[in-house]
């Protein structure tokens, strides 16, 4: 019975809300000049003397504070776990908190199940609003999420941690392109940034889905905000690799915020013309950056990112026979496909182009051609690089003074080398040396060089030096001839002294 009247009284406020609502927009009613009066009059009998409310009063209730609703986009979409809460106006008793059920309805007193699963906030107001017309006359229901169950977004392509991730918007708010993208890891050099895909599904039961095209080379270049996409559950991102890596780009990628961390060493290859080829370790190096404020000094850590450079120091430095000008980059991609970036370290170190050190990745694989033709003067350009060895091994053996294995800065010449060796002996032939070099197929390259210490850097007369060359120096006539009468007579001496013993 105290249900019923509750309910009758329901329907009394809903009827007299709509009323006045018909009166303030204008609507035609017979009754309208009095309308007012017979309003007031009403509102004065239901608040003071309805016989209902006389026989039931209210108990004082304590006001308890409920949880301020969540800042939500206007595209949140409803599902199992989330907390709403409902405000029918001038119905408290039906207003409250409730969640949503693993069924993606809502148990409502007297509307009963209300399937909300996949609806936007307003979607949903107006489903429940439905529901209660059966009980109310132009039901006002507003829905507010007060806890939102976990939300769940696939991250894919060109990012080192590939998979889905959870996340509540307690935790980071509301969560966005780029901000996913970091917890997967950041992107790979090898993404293409322009292309990348955020596949949603649309409002409703069975909508489908719609994609959404952004282009993260707009934000970081230009900052273009609107391109950081607010996330909803269910969203799956797709990062596609780039067909062809722009080194324009890559040290962009490689010092914004959602770049990978290079606080992991990385493993790579080196091959080829270097001093130490095969597997590597490489990591970012931290660099002390200071920082000043009002009242305090800091010094903040940068990392600096990994370079082809760096790996080729990693790997010994370059050999004298390097091809620095078409040094390829390789690296595999997620998708399985490989991709290869053209490197020019000579406009490095002749032009300062600094974009041909492009960053690296995990798995990439530097190789380093062999040079068909050097000219002196590129020799010693690149000898005097960062990347090329410090110091190379040369043996000089023969009549010199001091003869071995001598460690002599890169890009020594043959004079230069004979000189530190302390120059010829009495005995050496002075007009040529014999020179000898390892190539890398493993065959040896011989041959009679004519002195002449007059000429600068020549590769037919005072060639560069390259790691492991060896120079002998000969006999001159007059010391082979002494050395071979030396050996005839060897015999008839060790003869005579026996006879003088005797006699």
């Amino acid at each position: 019975m105290q249900k019923q009247s509750n309910l009758t009284l329901s329907r009394r406020q809903s009827t007299l809300f709509t009323l006045f609502t018909e009166h303030s927009s204008g609507e035609a009613c017979p009754e309208k000049p009095l309308l007012p009066q017979i309003l007031i009059g009403t509102i004065a009998l239901l608040g003071m003397g309805h016989p209902v409310l006389a026989q039931t009063p209210r108990p004082p209730q304590t006001q308890v504070a409920s949880p301020a609703p969540l800042l939500t986009d206007g595209g949140y979409l409803l599902g199992a776990g989330d907390k709403v809460k409902l405000d029918i106006f001038s119905v408290p008793e039906y207003s409250g908190e409730y969640q949503v059920l693993a069924d993606g309805t809502l148990n409502l007193p007297l509307a009963g199940s209300v399937v909300v699963q996949g609806l936007t906030l307003r979607q949903a107001s107006a489903a429940i609003s439905g529901k209660f017309r059966e009980w109310l006359t132009r039901p006002v229901v507003t829905v507010s999420l007060t806890a939102s169950r976990p939300l769940q977004v696939s991250v894919s392509g060109e990012v080192p941690r590939p998979g889905s991730y959870t996340t509540t918007l307690t935790e980071m708010g509301i969560p966005t392109l780029t901000k996913m993208v970091q917890l997967a890891g950041g992107v790979n050099q090898s993404a293409d940034l322009q292309q990348v895909q955020v596949i949603r599904r649309l409002p409703g039961q069975n909508a489908g889905t719609q994609t959404i095209r952004v282009n993260l080379r707009q934000l970081l270049r230009s900052g273009d905000i609107s391109q950081d996409l607010p996330l909803r559950d269910g969203d799956r991102i797709v990062i596609p690799a780039a067909t062809a890596v722009n080194v324009d780009e890559a040290n962009m990628i490689a010092n914004s915020s959602i770049s990978v961390s290079y606080d992991q060493p990385l493993k790579i290859i080196v091959a080829g013309e270097v001093n130490r080829p095969g597997p590597h370790s490489i990591r970012g190096e931290a660099i002390a950056q200071a920082g000043t404020s009002a009242t305090t000094t800091t010094v903040n850590q940068k990392v600096q990112v990994p370079t082809v450079t760096r790996a080729l120091q990693l790997a010994g430095g370059i050999t004298g026979a390097a091809n620095i000008r078409e040094i390829e980059v390789r690296r595999m991609t997620n998708s399985g496909n490989e991709q290869i970036v053209k490197v020019n370290l000579f406009q490095l170190i002749q032009a300062g182009d600094a974009r041909q050190d492009i960053p690296l990745q995990d798995g990439d694989r530097i190789i380093v051609p062999t040079a068909v033709a050097l000219s002196p003067q590129d020799a010693a350009t690149i000898a005097r690089a960062s990347f090329s060895p410090d110091a190379i091994n040369v043996t000089i053996a023969g009549e010199v003074i001091k003869p071995g294995t001598l460690q002599l800065p890169t890009n020594t010449t043959l004079n230069q080398a004979l000189l530190a060796a302390g120059g010829f002996n009495p005995r050496a032939k002075k007009r040529s040396v014999d020179f000898l070099r390892l190539n890398p197929n493993g065959t040896v390259e011989r041959r009679t060089i004519a002195l002449d210490f007059n000429q600068g850097i020549n590769d037919r007369t005072n060639p560069p030096l390259r790691n492991n060359d060896t120079i002998v120096v000969g006999k001159s006539g007059l010391a082979g001839v002494g050395d071979t009468l030396g050996t005839v007579f060897s015999p008839l001496s060790g003869f005579l002294g026996l006879f003088n013993f005797f006699r």
